[in-house]
């Protein structure tokens, strides 16, 4: 954002977000102007600023806006300045590795003790995954993901048996009809295949409506949530799991009807 000489003299310059700009600059002329900070105007005890900050600061940049004021809330306007312009008692290094972070806390060390060896580090580091997993919004979200995850995945059930039962008790009361059927000299896979057949269009008639639904629904959600990720993968092993339960539904006890014999099947009710 600055060079390397306006960084290690404390230029009095700034770079500001994109919502301060709109806010306070709203024809778009933020970069050339000049924007005053009441912490380098009138510092407290615990900053250190420059010699010579005066707290006008000229704009050389407008940069987006990060989410700095909790996951749930709307970004806050800031200003970016050069750190060697006001420093707190406090700081905090956010470094980029290759690898593992906490791998490399003491290789970290050892490059701030060559540049002023009296320097203290604290032990407090951490990886920034941690850092954003242990904030509440995270939490409450991971437990709301949970919870309509263990809600699908029941429901999910539900649908998977009593899908079985219907579809078991259909071809269970077709019992009489497929003794008539093979009385009359119908083989038993010829059978099978008309109750396979006849519950795959019962279930897939069922199974297109239901996805054309999902669909429609989906797309009207992603007007609510324009940046949430889109993903079929579920909604496909749903539909995988049900006809499984509706073949293994059928199957079962279709093949059961067709291997007694005919004369039994005729008296079966």
């Amino acid at each position: 954002m600055w060079t390397e000489s306006e960084n290690y003299n404390a230029a009095p310059v700034a770079v500001i977000s994109e919502s301060l700009a709109r806010k306070y600059f709203p024809k778009g002329d933020a970069v050339g102007r000049s924007i005053q900070l009441s912490l380098l105007k009138a510092p407290p005890s615990f900053v250190k600023t420059a010699p010579g900050a005066t707290g006008w600061l000229q704009i050389i940049g407008v940069v987006g806006d990060k989410v700095n004021d909790g996951l749930r809330n709307p970004p806050v306007p800031e200003v970016l300045i050069p750190n060697t312009l006001v420093m707190r008692a406090f700081n905090a290094l956010l470094v980029r590795t290759d690898g593992p972070p906490l791998e490399y806390l003491h290789t970290i060390g050892k490059v701030v003790a060559s540049v002023d060896h009296d320097q203290q580090i604290s032990q407090q580091s951490y990886s920034l995954e941690y850092l954003i997993a242990t904030q509440p919004e995270y939490a409450q979200g991971q437990l709301i993901s949970w919870l309509f995850a263990a809600f699908a995945a029941l429901a999910l059930l539900l649908a998977a048996l009593g899908l079985y039962s219907v579809v078991a008790y259909t071809v269970a009361q077709r019992t009489n009809e497929f003794g008539i059927r093979m009385a009359l000299g119908a083989p038993r896979s010829n059978v099978l295949g008309l109750v396979m057949r006849a519950t795959i269009f019962s279930v897939g008639t069922g199974v297109a409506i239901g996805l054309v639904l999902t669909i429609a629904l989906q797309r009207l959600l992603a007007h609510f949530a324009p940046e949430s990720v889109q993903s079929f993968v579920p909604l496909v092993a749903a539909i995988s799991l049900l006809a499984a339960v509706a073949l293994v539904a059928s199957g079962i006890p279709a093949r059961r009807a067709t291997k007694i014999e005919p004369i039994e099947a005729l008296r079966y009710e």
